[in-house]
């Protein structure tokens, strides 16, 4: 007979004021995980153990009996049908703020209480490490012991997304409370530390993605800017590898390699700085940070990177507002169906509109001189520009597109099904079907003269985001009929 040792956990209790709820998940979580690095440290001090240890994750549970009447216009805050819901979760003292605001528009909205203990879901003794720095789980083989025997692993079929996919099958059990279970989080959580070489906790809740090395370089230059001047509000800016500068002139030690995705924080107090992610080129690299970025529930995310110009009409250094996408992109078709129309969202089209006006000083017909609005195709293919002109010149010219990539579908996409609001505003770097290709002199001279101000106008469009309510900005657009209660 096997014995399970689990660490003594208080039982579950209701809670009407949010924050003592929040309390109540990180002392849970903090027992649960103290319990699983003492025992893993011991066992791997001590050989092979005769029992096995367990631990669980702390759990959000909510009862209501009728169907609540709230605000019309909320698209979060509250369950869509009576009954008990439910979500595990992890990582409390990094989703406090989070979880503060989501139980307190929950207890408000549903005038229920809710209840806090430890849920059925065993912690994967791998994400209970993750945070010690002086522990870390050996290969297989490497502890004298088979791992799984002793303790609880990752278990990929219960990490998915059927939440956010709205596949979920919830018949026989509480409703999802939240879009990501507590073991999706933390898979993502450590592939996020992985692909970006920055801790999860320097996440912004603005994040602006780019193709292009040469963003960084000015989003430093900015970040320096910023904190120069007192009254910024911002307080440090977060390079690879962690390393974190909170004045205008201190050195920012270079990593000898970068991670596949280098990722810059301006940080702010509250979260509400803004973190810039150099995806690379290509639809899979965009898909891989925003399937991980979501969980961080970021309130919004942009797209500021080069395409190619469609129209003759178009210019190099022209602005491109995306206000719908052809997808070609082929690495959500499973997620997302390609029948799905990703709409654009007001809020954040205007945001991006007053951006580049007040940037560019032009305003209402004189905007259309640098900026068109329209479809934007994303493709799987660098080289399309090579294929039978027959084939992907005519879809592009039937789609009305006026822009070509290779991420901006899959950015909007995600946030679409992540349910994060999206945008997309694009420079015109090359124009392939009028003869104007991305050579390197043309290119030295486009990024030199443009670089800095798309991204001041990726900038200025989060601040003009970041001044707005959560309720207006998280349109309802992005809601399914049965929707989780937690953004």
């Amino acid at each position: 007979m096997i014995i399970i040792k689990t660490p003594d956990a208080p039982k579950p209790e209701q809670f009407t004021d949010p924050k003592a709820a929040v309390a109540r998940l990180e002392a849970l979580y903090e027992q649960a995980t103290r319990f699983l690095c003492d025992s893993f440290s011991a066992a791997i001090e001590h050989g092979a153990p005769t029992a096995r240890f367990r631990a669980y994750y702390p759990e959000i549970r909510i009862r209501t009996s009728s169907y609540a009447h709230v605000d019309s216009r909320l698209s979060f805050g509250h369950v869509s049908e009576p009954g008990i819901h439910a979500t595990t979760v992890t990582r409390p003292d990094l989703f406090r703020s989070y979880l503060t605001q989501q139980i307190a528009l929950l207890i408000k909205n549903h005038d229920q209480p809710v209840t806090i203990g430890p849920s059925d879901t065993p912690i994967p003794v791998h994400f209970a490490v993750a945070n010690n720095p002086d522990l870390h789980v050996p290969q297989q083989g490497a502890a004298g012991f088979t791992l799984r025997d002793v303790f609880d692993v990752p278990d990929l079929t219960t990490t998915n997304d059927d939440i956010v996919n709205g596949v979920y099958d919830h018949e026989d059990e509480a409703g999802p409370l939240a879009l990501f279970t507590a073991q999706r989080v933390d898979y993502s959580l450590a592939r996020l530390a992985h692909y970006t070489a920055t801790d999860p906790s320097h996440f912004q809740n603005h994040v602006l993605f780019t193709n292009y090395q040469f963003y960084v370089s000015e989003f430093e230059n900015y970040a320096r800017a910023q904190l120069a001047d007192p009254d910024s509000g911002y307080t440090s800016f977060v390079s690879t590898g962690n390393v974190e500068i909170k004045g205008s002139e201190e050195e920012l030690a270079q990593p000898l390699k970068l991670p596949q995705m280098p990722t810059y924080h301006l940080k702010r107090e509250d979260g509400s700085g803004i973190t810039l992610v150099n995806i690379g080129v290509g639809p899979s690299n965009a898909k891989t940070a925003t399937d991980h970025i979501a969980v961080l529930r970021p309130h919004a995310w942009l797209m500021v990177g080069h395409c190619a110009g469609l129209r003759n009409t178009q210019a190099l250094g022209d602005f491109v507002l995306a206000h719908a996408y052809l997808r070609e992109d082929k690495v959500l078709d499973d997620d997302l169906p390609v029948w799905v129309p990703i709409p654009p969202l007001a809020e954040v089209q205007v945001a991006l509109e007053s951006a580049v006006a007040e940037v560019t000083e032009l305003e209402g017909y004189e905007l259309k001189r640098i900026m068109r609005t329209g479809t934007v195709a994303s493709v799987d293919n660098r080289n399309w520009e090579l294929r039978d002109q027959s084939g992907p010149v005519q879809r592009l010219s039937q789609s009305r597109a006026i822009a070509l990539d290779m991420e901006s579908a899959t950015i909007a996409a995600n946030g679409y099904r992540f349910r994060v609001p999206y945008g997309t505003l694009l420079c015109v770097s090359d124009k392939p079907l009028h003869g104007e290709l991305k050579l390197p002199g043309m290119a030295s001279a486009f990024y030199t003269t443009q670089v800095s101000r798309h991204l001041a106008i990726g900038i200025r469009a989060m601040e003009h985001l970041r001044g707005m309510p959560l309720e207006r900005l998280h349109s309802r657009k992005l809601r399914s009929f049965d929707e989780t209660a937690f953004l």
